[in-house]
């Protein structure tokens, strides 16, 4: 059979599938007890016709691509997994908490799940008796035979209750006016299941439930199974002729083992309703709809869904934050919406796994006091420890009276300004991040106690976040050692290459100095390239400086004059070359600073090469020098040195982009393509640093770059005896 376009684009848009709230509640709570095992998981999903569609809908999607096709609900659970079966029991029941159960819509939901839960039921004993190869493929597709009826309610609301109610007691009229509308519950339903990935044979049993004896006869035994189940569970002490006789036709049952079998389905049926806590109504009920001991289970879960909404946009929003204090701004933002608790602290592991140390993000100053505590782990009895070491939310109101209360946890509680703390630890795969602590009074607390496992649930994402996070930097900082050295090794072995042409040419150019002393010619330029040959020699000695300490020549040094000898080096072999324009304006009263000169140099010879290079049409760079008498400390500088000398070197290029300019002081990061590593910024900012100065960089695109050092006058940097 071929499914209509229009009901082909309805699956296309398919998304939810309606499930008992009694249903969802068990498996929700289920879910978030620890005692409970995937077995018990498996036994609540079984009994509901759409949450069975939804989860082995999803195990079998291409999303989770398993070797083999799972088919029964205790394979999927098991291969989902706890959490992953909670998320799929949300979102499937996200349709029936917004548009609840109609109480007196034509379509009963609850007889709707007696008749299939009937059906599957009277498959699988059947298929027992009868020795079929797999029993709970036959629970299966008697479960979701009628999957296709859910669909044309959903959708078609208003024509499909008006068919229910004119043909409530005449299937074969129901099966003609739906094909009349768009096409059968039983092709619906087959081309779901299709759309789904289910096995084939699961497909055809859905399809041909209602087709004639005569076909039947002649089709696989799981097809028959279905048809005779569906045909006999229809209302209670009603007994179908057709599938009585089908039953005996197709696989030798009379009708005293029949009865028997529905008996025994029946019996089982009712062990379900009492461990589900609800009432089912068979097909001959005359109510429908919602009793008032249903109200209270789908009020519950209501709450439940609007709570879970919350817990989800608040775990998106954890794995969107880029740091940790926004991953405990997002945390503390999740407590107070869903548990109203407006003081909440955190006291983090540091990582050398001593002590927790305090962190708040309340802008009080009556809090901050917070941000000086360090708990030690050593320090058992405080409420933060054993919180930590036995992974469970500790109080302060449950404290045995003969417990001593240690300094910390009563100077958090005053703090607090509360009767009493709840600590809630942050444990992810086994590794503690730290404590989420919230000060309470006691009716405040009490009031809480209901909530303790969506508690551990916001506690658990919190440190999970924050332990993804951790791991990213550590691995970053792990690939980037590997680089250094890697650097390293390659540095030594160029190092030993060059040296040897470098004392070559420093020679040629002393006896070069000597034959043209008589006439002073050119010495002054032979003084330059002999300084920058021995620039040369440090800066490849220094290649090694990301894995070990510098050696530093410090002296008295003159900014200034350094940046006029910059000029006649880069005049003509940079700048004119790339028709870049040079203007220095040097403040003649520039105090001298104690520095490396050579060190110095390359600093302002990279900044200077980069402008050139931006700028490949040409351009202004601008070099100005100043001395600060006064302590600055605005939002680009902030020294303690109360006398700095500034340097500003600005370009006319076309600007660093704002996604570059975060990590443009990182190691091989920059904004350049080519044989370009990427350590000239980074080689840069560790110079500045190392002369307890501060470099920034202010760029917009189109308007240049503008990079700003400040170095200290006063600094505890001492220069060599001679220098």
């Amino acid at each position: 059979m071929e499914i209509q376009r229009s009901i082909s684009d309805l699956l296309s848009s398919l998304k939810n599938i309606p499930s008992l709230p009694h249903v969802l509640l068990q498996l929700i709570r289920v879910c978030n007890e620890e005692n409970n095992g995937l077995n018990d998981l498996s036994r609540i999903i079984e009994k509901d016709p759409g949450l069975t569609g939804r989860v082995l809908k999803v195990v079998n999607s291409a999303y989770y691509s398993p070797s083999n096709r799972l088919k029964t609900v205790n394979a999927a659970v098991r291969f989902l997994g706890s959490n992953a079966i909670r998320n799929i029991a949300i979102c499937s029941s996200v349709h029936t908490v917004l548009h609840g159960v109609h109480t007196k819509s034509a379509f009963n939901i609850k007889q709707f799940w007696w008749h299939s839960l009937r059906c599957a039921i009277l498959a699988k004993l059947m298929a027992k008796k009868t020795r079929y190869r797999d029993p709970d493929e036959a629970f299966l597709s008697g479960m979701l035979h009628d999957i296709g009826k859910i669909v044309l309610w959903i959708n078609f609301p208003e024509p499909y209750a008006r068919i229910l109610s004119m043909h409530q007691e005449n299937p074969q009229s129901i099966l003609a006016e739906e094909m009349r509308m768009a096409a059968s519950h039983a092709e619906i339903g087959a081309g779901l299941l299709k759309k789904w990935n289910f096995p084939s044979f699961v497909v055809d049993a859905v399809l041909y439930h209602h087709a004639p004896p005569n076909e039947i006869s002649n089709s696989l035994p799981l097809i028959k199974l279905v048809y005779v189940a569906n045909a006999l569970s229809g209302s209670v002490g009603r007994i179908d002729p057709e599938g009585m006789e089908s039953a005996r036709a197709f696989f030798g049952l009379g009708q005293e083992n029949m009865n028997n079998l529905m008996l025994q389905a029946d019996d089982e049926l009712k062990v379900i309703a009492e461990s589900l806590e609800i009432e089912i109504e068979s097909i001959q009920s005359a109510e429908s709809g919602m009793t008032e001991n249903d109200r209270e289970p789908h009020q519950k879960l209501t709450a439940e869904m609007e709570n879970q909404a919350v817990l989800l946009g608040f775990l998106q929003n954890l794995l969107s934050a880029e740091d940790e204090y926004a991953i405990l701004k997002e945390t503390v933002g999740g407590i107070q919406t869903l548990f109203e608790i407006p003081i909440v602290h955190f006291f983090i592991m540091d990582p050398d796994k001593r002590f927790l140390k305090g962190e708040t993000l309340i802008h009080d100053p009556t809090f901050s006091m917070i941000k000086d505590m360090i708990v030690p782990l050593q320090m058992e009895n405080s409420l933060l420890i054993t919180c930590l070491k036995n992974r469970k939310i500790t109080d302060s109101f449950n404290r045995p009276d003969d417990t001593r209360s240690v300094i910390p946890d009563d100077q958090i509680i005053r703090f607090m300004g509360k009767e009493g703390i709840i600590c809630l630890p942050m444990i992810s795969c086994k590794e503690s991040i730290g404590v989420i602590v919230m000060g309470l009074d006691k009716q405040e607390f009490f009031a809480l106690s209901g909530q303790i496992n969506q508690l551990e649930l916001l506690a658990g994402h919190a440190a999970a976040a924050m332990r993804i996070h951790l791991l990213k930097r550590f691995q970053l900082q792990q690939i980037q050692q590997e680089r250094m050295d890697a650097s390293t090794s390659l540095a030594r072995r160029i190092i030993h290459e060059v040296n040897n042409p470098m004392s070559i040419i420093k020679n040629y150019l002393r006896l070069l100095g000597i034959k043209l002393s008589g006439v002073n010619m050119a010495q002054d330029e032979i003084r330059i390239i002999n300084e920058e040959i021995d620039r040369i020699s440090q800066i490849l000695s220094r290649l090694t400086t990301f894995t070990e300490d510098w050696v530093h020549l410090l002296e008295t040094l003159n900014v200034n004059n350094l940046l006029s000898d910059l000029e006649k080096i880069m005049g003509a072999s940079l700048l004119d070359r790339n028709h870049v324009r040079l203007l220095l304006h040097l403040d003649p009263n520039l105090p001298p600073v104690v520095a490396d000169r050579n060190s110095l140099k390359q600093v302002f010879i990279n900044l200077i090469k980069n402008a050139a290079e931006a700028m490949e049409n040409g351009g202004g760079l601008y070099i100005r020098t100043r001395h600060i008498a006064a302590r600055v400390e605005d939002s680009q500088v902030k020294t303690g040195y109360p006398k700095h000398v500034e340097i500003i070197v600005r370009d006319e290029g076309p600007g660093i982009p704002e996604e570059q300019q975060v990590h443009m002081f990182e190691p091989f990061v920059g904004a350049k393509t080519g044989n370009h590593a990427g350590l000239g910024l980074s080689i840069v900012r560790n110079i500045i640093e190392m002369h307890k100065g501060t470099i920034d960089c202010q760029s917009q695109a189109g308007k240049g770059a503008t990079f700003r050092i400040v170095l200290p006058v006063d600094s505890s940097l001492k220069a060599l005896p001679g220098r």
